[in-house]
């Protein structure tokens, strides 16, 4: 089986590409991944085919990895406009990270907004390997009635809805042709010394020279070649079919690409959970292929199927592509042998997550079935990162953007029949104090029987940003039994889980300096009690500040988007560190500043309108400083003020 992942942007036309490719030939089958991934099954020329259709978007960024890893070859779609070029910058990069081969089809060519080189012009921005023009538009005034190849030299009438008829070379072509093709042969001339001495000398080197050429260039991915088409006319799909059957990488070379163990057998692409049936898992066959009900990844595999779910088979062979059903134990995004599994290289992760919500049932019944339930979606789904709110301990879901966190619910409610309620994850302030303060706490209990008696001097002072919580004892002569110090150090750490303004305290040093105890009321509840008034006693005369986080904030976006986010960043009360080009990704900067923790939603917003969806950010946390304004107000913190 030949496997093709298909990219691009949102509204390039790849779902209209597959579908028509689909149908060229055969009844196609097909399997969706939580509306996401789209798999096409077909037959093309007798031999069995599978098209990977990945939504656009930046929130179905994190199943191209995968996708790309069960693939033999990826096609990037692309708008005929060298203004849109900037959105297929993610999608180049991806292919140049993975090294795999690559075609480009320059699709709506029924309907271009620019001229075919200033297209690719744009798009070779974004890569750092040559992208060869293989094709050149035939034109009658201003519509494109078909195209010619650069190779054979055929020209080629387009046909509403039928193959493309062949026809002589119009004279209108002749001369964009040649300069063409020129191009093209000077290009593939690099990477072979006899094409190179054949121009030199002026001789036509014989086409199926150069189509053999062409094929070895591509699968060592050393060139990006560029079709034309129109997918909703039918218009290029034999050409970029041929282009593919011949020229991309059978699966054993495809296979090596991602340096598997010899003793691999499967890597799963992507799963999903269906209602009434459970969690399917999207396997290709590597080596020996895989068995049903045989060991793989230390545990046995359930029943395979084809990719319809409609008919069982007994062993999914090297290159093809199934799904496993009851095998739980696996999980997309590894490599699997028989006994073990291996995460896929670093190329195929997702990007951090751009959109964190804290996620709890909308009825307390559903508590339980919701942990499980997001346990297992986040093992499934490669965008998704699952943690627990401190605060709260309600869980927190990181996803991909607002539009993959709708899926998200959507899929709870209709699979797993949960409803869930979102909230906004509150930011992680601190406070600390700016002048040492020295306070007494007696505390003395008396109810009939033995009471409770302790007496403690403690200070608090300030220590530098970053140190965290000291304890130090100097008392004298016993006043307070060594026994109890440790009580006295835990009711302090006590009193700095919140502060007078309802956040945990840090950065502070609290000294134990003298205190009474009472040989029959004195206790380890009781000191320790002493100590947790004392220090919150003390806090509100030691000048309390609230300290907000502030986070290290690198960003990815094409060049032609640096300019804008300057002032993004001032607006957010950021600061500027500084910007230079992105070593191992053509056309891209990185982008680094300071914000603080309040603004990330924002940043995420404002970073997905001002690069058009295509930038994204690293966040991570860099220090807390002192905040200047009037204190947040907290849901939370105000009800644990008033408990």
């Amino acid at each position: 089986m030949r496997v093709f992942t298909v990219l691009g942007p949102s509204q390039s036309g790849k779902s209209t590409l597959v579908e028509a490719i689909s149908r060229l030939d055969g009844r196609p089958t097909t399997f969706d991944v939580s509306g996401t991934v789209h798999l096409h099954g077909f037959s093309y020329l007798d031999e069995p085919w599978c098209a990977i259709d990945v939504d656009g978007g930046g929130d179905a960024l994190a199943y191209v990895g995968p996708a790309m890893a069960i693939s033999d070859a990826a096609v990037v779609v692309v708008p005929p406009d060298p203004n849109a070029a900037v959105l297929c910058a993610p999608y180049l990069r991806l292919v140049e990270e993975a090294g795999i081969p690559c075609f480009l089809l320059i699709n709506r060519m029924d309907n271009p907004n620019g001229r075919v080189r200033d297209i690719i012009a744009a798009l070779q921005t974004y890569c750092t390997h040559h992208i060869a023009l293989r094709q050149v538009p035939i034109r009658e005034g201003d519509t494109i009635i078909g195209a010619v190849d650069l190779i054979s030299e055929r020209a080629w009438k387009y046909q509403e809805g039928q193959p493309s008829a062949l026809i002589e070379l119009p004279q209108s072509v002749e001369d964009r042709e040649q300069e063409a093709r020129t191009e093209l042969l000077e290009t593939l001339s690099d990477f072979d010394d006899n094409l190179l001495e054949q121009l030199i000398e002026d001789k036509q080197p014989p086409s199926d020279e150069v189509y053999d050429l062409a094929a070895q260039v591509l699968q060592n991915h050393q060139l990006i070649p560029a079709c034309l088409g129109a997918a909703s006319h039918g218009n290029g799909l034999t050409r970029l079919m041929k282009a593919l059957r011949h020229e991309a990488p059978e699966f054993d070379i495809a296979a090596g690409r991602d340096e598997a163990a010899d003793s691999a057998r499967a890597i799963a692409g992507f799963a999903d959970v269906k209602k009434h049936i459970g969690k399917i898992v999207v396997l290709r066959g590597l080596g020996d292929g895989v068995q049903a009900h045989e060991a793989l990844g230390g545990e046995t595999v359930g029943n395979l199927t084809t990719l319809d779910a409609k008919t069982q088979i007994a062993t999914l062979e090297a290159g093809q592509i199934g799904l496993a059903v009851k095998s739980d134990h696996l999980n997309p995004g590894y490599i699997y042998d028989s006994n073990s599994a291996t995460e896929l290289p670093e190329w195929a992760a997702s990007h951090p997550v751009a959109h964190r919500q804290i996620v709890s049932p909308a009825h307390e019944r559903d508590d339980v079935r919701l942990s499980n339930a997001l346990s297992r979606l986040a093992e499934i789904d490669p965008g998704l990162h699952l943690q627990q709110d401190e605060l709260t301990g309600h869980a927190v879901l990181g996803s991909q953007g607002p539009q993959h966190m709708r899926r998200v619910t959507a899929k709870l409610a209709e699979d797993f029949g949960i409803e869930i309620e979102a909230d906004p994850v509150e930011t992680a302030y601190r406070e600390t104090i700016r002048t040492p303060v020295e306070h007494r706490h007696r505390h003395r209990k008396q109810s009939g029987g033995a009471g409770q008696f302790a007496d403690v001097v403690i200070s608090v002072a300030p220590l530098p940003r970053g140190s965290g919580f000291q304890f130090e004892e100097v008392v004298k002569g016993g006043a307070v039994p060594k026994n109890y110090i440790p009580s006295v150090e835990q009711g302090a750490r006590d009193a700095l889980e919140q502060g007078p303004e309802g956040f945990p305290v840090v950065d502070v040093k609290v000294t134990l300096h003298d205190g009474k105890h009472h040989n029959v009321d004195s206790s380890d509840y009781a000191f320790r009690t002493a100590g947790k008034n004392a220090v919150r006693e003390a806090l509100p005369q030691a000048k309390p500040v609230v300290l907000q986080p502030i986070l290290n904030a690198e960003i990815h976006l094409p060049s032609d988007f640096v300019g804008d986010l300057v002032p993004t960043i001032s607006s957010l009360q950021g600061q500027v560190l500084g910007f230079e080009g992105n070593p191992n990704a053509s056309g891209w900067e990185i982008f680094n500043a300071l914000i603080p923790a309040v603004a990330e939603d924002e940043l995420h917003r404002t970073l997905a309108s001002a690069t058009r969806g295509t930038g994204w950010v690293r966040l991570n946390f860099d220090h807390y400083e002192e905040l200047r304004g009037p204190v947040p107000k907290s849901a939370s913190r105000e009800a644990a003020n008033a408990h």
